[in-house]
C-alpha cells in the first residue's frame, strides 16, 4: 500500500480525533442506543434510529482514521531545505492582483485551505513542487489560470 505523507501536527490531530471517537463518542452513542431501546417499540423509535445512524458514522470514521494513521509517513519539515517540496511553507504573490498568500504543503488528510494547509495533490501544490524563491508559477485551477511568484520558502 502507498504511504501517506503527513506532518507531525497533522498526524497528532488525527490521533486526537481517533482517541476522542473511541473514548468519548463511541461510549456516548452506545449509552444513547441502550436508553432508546428501553423506550420500547424500535420500529417507530426516532431516538434509536438516530443513535444507530450516528454509531455507523462513528465506526466508519474510526476505521478510516485507523487506516490513514497506519499508512502515514510522518515527515518533519524542519529537517528539509531547498526547493519547494512536501512540508514547505510558501509565501506567494498573485502576479495579477498583488495579493499575498501563505500556504504549507501538507498531506491530503490534514489539508484545510482556510487554515493555510494546502493538499499536496492540489493543482497549486503540484505546480509549486521543485520551484525556488523568485520563480514564477503558472497554475491551471478550476477558477481559471493563475500566475504566482514565489517570495519565500520556509521549512518550519
Amino acid at each position: 500500500m502507498e504511504k501517506l505523507p503527513m506532518t507531525r501536527a497533522g498526524f497528532s490531530a488525527l490521533e486526537a480525533e481517533l482517541k476522542q471517537l473511541k473514548s468519548v463518542e463511541r461510549p456516548a452513542v452506545i449509552q444513547a442506543i441502550a436508553e432508546a431501546r428501553e423506550l420500547g417499540d424500535l420500529k417507530e423509535n426516532a431516538e434509536y434510529h438516530s443513535a444507530r445512524e450516528k454509531q455507523g458514522f462513528i465506526e466508519g470514521r474510526i476505521k478510516e482514521l485507523e487506516s490513514v494513521l497506519g499508512l502515514a509517513e510522518v515527515i518533519d519539515p524542519k529537517t528539509l531545505n531547498g526547493p519547494i517540496k512536501f512540508g514547505a511553507t510558501v509565501q506567494l504573490v498573485d502576479e495579477d492582483t498583488d495579493e499575498e498568500k501563505t500556504w504549507q504543503i501538507v498531506g491530503e488528510h490534514e489539508a484545510n485551505i482556510e487554515k493555510g494547509l494546502l493538499n499536496i495533490k492540489s493543482p497549486i501544490a503540484r505546480a509549486l513542487i521543485g520551484k525556488e524563491e523568485g520563480d514564477s508559477v503558472e497554475v491551471r485551477t478550476p477558477g481559471g489560470d493563475k500566475s504566482y511568484e514565489v517570495l519565500k520558502i520556509d521549512y518550519i
